[in-house]
């Protein structure tokens, strides 16, 4: 799978979008973004990031950085649609997501 750098943070974990995933220092964050006008606590990220404008998890991205996410994820999809082992990968990111959510880690 390749690896898309989207930005360091400021306290240098590296933003990457690996497949379909948004990793933060390699470990899982999310698997979309949501537009911060559309967050139900868009008023307190506006606050602490005024130029965001997309979520990544926990993670505030800006247009740009948004852009480099969803060129990625086109990337991801494209590379899926044609390789069996992608899909494997991606079976096996959505396992560990739900494990995640589940408390399994």
């Amino acid at each position: 799978m390749a690896k898309t750098l989207v930005k360091t943070t400021q306290d240098g974990r590296k933003v990457e979008v690996i497949g379909l995933a948004i990793c933060l220092d390699g470990e899982l964050e999310a698997f979309e973004l949501v537009e911060v006008k559309l967050h139900p606590n868009r008023r307190k990220i506006w606050e602490a990031a005024p130029d965001a404008t997309h979520m990544a998890g926990r993670i505030t991205l800006t247009k740009e950085e948004a852009a480099i996410v969803e060129a990625a994820f086109a990337g991801a999809q494209s590379e899926i649609l044609a390789s069996p082992a992608a899909i494997n990968e991606r079976f096996r990111i959505a396992a560990m997501w739900k494990a995640r959510e589940q408390g399994i880690e």
